[in-house]
């Protein structure tokens, strides 16, 4: 990994989630836990806060994903994990700080990036370069955050 410029093992450490990705059993769910961290880290932000700063990190993740695909190459890497970190953040970007909305978020996210119902599975095979490894995340974190904003809205006690 020596002789590759500073830029693309930048990327990769980004997008690997500082090594996470490379964990050997769910990477994409061990990843998802950085995104866990920063939701707590950004706790004191308002809700248009939190997302600007999810909506810069996202940019970040593109051009981090799109380094690191100069070494691991133009797929969609298990190693890769920054997209789930951007795509929960997304899933809990309008709720409430709490470690019940953190477990509640972390759950839609990953049953959402995992089973892709449509049309995140279409994204998911349609949508190629760094942009589209984000992008399937970013949907499933939508559908998320919207089912959990519905769940909040009828089940006032989560």
């Amino acid at each position: 990994m020596g002789t590759h410029p500073f830029s693309q093992r930048l990327g990769l450490w980004l997008s690997t989630g500082f090594g996470f990705g490379y964990f050997p059993k769910g990477p994409g769910t061990v990843g998802t836990l950085w995104g866990v961290l920063l939701y707590f880290a950004f706790r004191s932000l308002t809700t248009w806060q939190f997302i600007s700063a999810t909506a810069i990190l996202i940019v970040i993740s593109i051009g981090a994903v799109y380094q690191a695909q100069k070494i691991l190459g133009p797929l969609d890497s298990p190693h890769i994990v920054i997209d789930e970190i951007v795509g929960y953040l997304v899933a809990v970007a309008t709720v409430p700080f709490s470690w019940k909305h953190a477990l509640a978020g972390f759950i839609l996210f990953r049953i959402f990036d995992i089973a892709k119902p449509f049309p995140i599975r279409w994204f998911d095979r349609n949508i190629k370069g760094a942009f589209g490894v984000v992008f399937d995340d970013l949907v499933a974190g939508l559908f998320a955050c919207v089912v959990l904003r519905v769940t909040l809205h009828f089940w006032v006690q989560l």
